[in-house]
């Protein structure tokens, strides 16, 4: 079974890397090169990935962490309509596209990073995981599971990025979701 893994840095360089080995033989996995960023540059994306994700029958996504950050001092690189606009319309080409989509909430940083808000974070998965599951998205709530001990699984040399122990903790959590989702789909 094809299976696709879209995100930022949280999937490129956290949990794709292992998600592949976890998943097993039975699975082929695509997953860019490149870090999908924020909500704009996935859906840009998915017109340069479409040949690549061809036959993906699970899409398992996550963005986020770029649409909120606050470089300027003004606010979230995304307002809350943009955010909204723009993931429900990847929402949609997914689901055109794949029989199943995963979202994964944007995962927690720790209190000194100094552009993104756990708040901010809280907030902005709270407006689109409703609008996400209306249309039939299952969700993967990684936030949560990151929330449980920020201090174990989210790097201090740069108070954003998962640790060896993040990583591997998210990667058994999407890999296990997948899996599951494969089960109903008649993949043993």
């Amino acid at each position: 079974m094809k299976v696709t893994l879209l995100g930022d840095s949280i999937r490129m360089i956290g949990y794709g890397p292992l998600v592949p080995d976890l998943l097993g033989d039975g699975f082929e996995v695509y997953q860019p090169d490149d870090n999908c960023r924020f909500a704009k540059y996935t859906l840009r994306g998915l017109f340069d990935w479409e040949r690549q994700m061809a036959g993906s029958r699970i899409v398992h996504w996550n963005n986020g962490l770029w649409d909120f950050c606050d470089l300027f001092g003004d606010g979230p690189f995304s307002t809350e309509e943009e955010y909204k606009a723009n993931m429900l319309r990847i929402a949609d080409i997914l689901l055109a596209r794949c029989e199943k989509v995963i979202f994964a909430t944007t995962t927690p940083v720790t209190e000194q990073n100094p552009h993104d808000n756990n708040a901010v974070i809280e907030h902005y998965n709270c407006l689109i995981v409703p609008l996400l599951e209306k249309k039939g998205i299952l969700i993967n709530d990684l936030h949560a599971t990151m929330s449980r001990d920020i201090d174990r699984y989210i790097r201090k040399d740069d108070n954003i990025h998962l640790t060896d122990a993040g990583a591997a903790v998210c990667a058994k959590q999407v890999s296990d979701t997948i899996l599951a989702v494969a089960k109903t789909m008649g993949q043993p």
